[in-house]
């Protein structure tokens, strides 16, 4: 398996301290705190090892605080129900002794019932489209550093849009994007695996595309972007190292706070997830901006 993805994986699997606790560590993906993904994956995880045989199906989370890459994550599972078909899992996520994400999923014992789903987008298939980093590849000079890391550093994940964007001199346009995802290797035919996993990488591309009809200038250091909360409902089953259609739109921007949602889509056009998230999106004066440490989203 590639060694990058191979890491993530066990990254995600954690270790068992107490019946109910468990510990993280972190990777430093080119972001500024802990990639709230990471967390989202992790979270889940914790709560997948208190579950048997049921299956998550939704799950809904808050960023309180900015996660400290240096230190461990500990994460604290309630088990708050197990009923006849749904069990519910409440985490909280601890570092230097502070709250600093609460995250909420819910688990169903499959079974048959009624079943439509929303039609795909019509847009181009990922063959033959590029990938992020080559799409800006000419532009990188011009992006901040972290920006630079996070499209040059090998990922477990590839990303191929559907419309580019200029990064470094982005035009302003409809808040309507569509990206390809996959993992770059194989894995173990494991859906609680493959789920956590989307859980990761659901946080890549969402929040940004609140920023669309606006041009912001993410290239000279002027905007602050970081999750504020995140859901996501799991549909049907899917493979992630199959090509999935990320389809994002974003309904509204207003306070300072951006709203985008999302649906995942195989490339047979079955719906097999739906997220939303709504984040901090604000635009600072560039000295303020250089002071600060920000999370910067693509």
């Amino acid at each position: 398996m590639h060694p990058v993805l191979d890491d993530l994986i066990t990254l995600l699997k954690l270790e068992r301290i107490e019946e109910n606790i468990f510990r993280g560590d972190s990777r430093d993906i080119g972001s500024a705190q802990v990639f709230g993904g990471q967390v989202l994956g992790q979270a889940l995880s914790a709560a997948q090892h208190t579950v048997e045989g049921r299956v998550v199906h939704s799950l809904h989370a808050y960023f309180l605080r900015r996660g400290d890459m240096k230190a461990p994550i500990i994460y604290e599972v309630d088990r708050a129900r197990d009923g006849g078909s749904f069990s519910n899992r409440r985490v909280v996520a601890i570092q230097h002794g502070r709250p600093i994400f609460n995250f909420a999923t819910s688990f169903q014992n499959p079974e048959p019932g009624l079943d439509h789903q929303a039609e795909m987008p019509d847009v181009p298939g990922p063959d033959g489209l590029k990938d992020l980093y080559e799409i800006n590849s000419e532009a990188l000079e011009k992006l901040p550093e972290k920006m630079r890391r996070y499209l040059t550093d090998k990922r477990p994940f590839e990303f191929r849009p559907v419309e580019p964007v200029n990064l470094a001199e982005p035009e302003c346009r409809s808040p309507v994007k569509h990206v390809w995802i996959r993992t770059v290797d194989a894995l173990p035919d494991d859906p609680a695996l493959h789920q956590n996993l989307l859980a990761y990488v659901s946080d890549y591309e969402l929040l940004g595309t609140s920023t669309l009809p606006h041009g912001l200038p993410f290239g000279r250091g002027k905007v602050i972007m970081a999750s504020l909360d995140h859901a996501l409902w799991f549909h049907r089953e899917f493979k992630i190292d199959q090509w999935l259609l990320y389809a994002m739109d974003s309904p509204n921007a207003s306070g300072a706070r951006g709203l985008a949602r999302g649906q995942l889509f195989t490339e047979a056009g079955e719906l097999v997830a739906s997220t939303m998230q709504e984040g901090l999106v604000r635009v600072v004066e560039e000295e303020r901006s250089t002071r600060s440490d920000p999370r910067l989203q693509v």
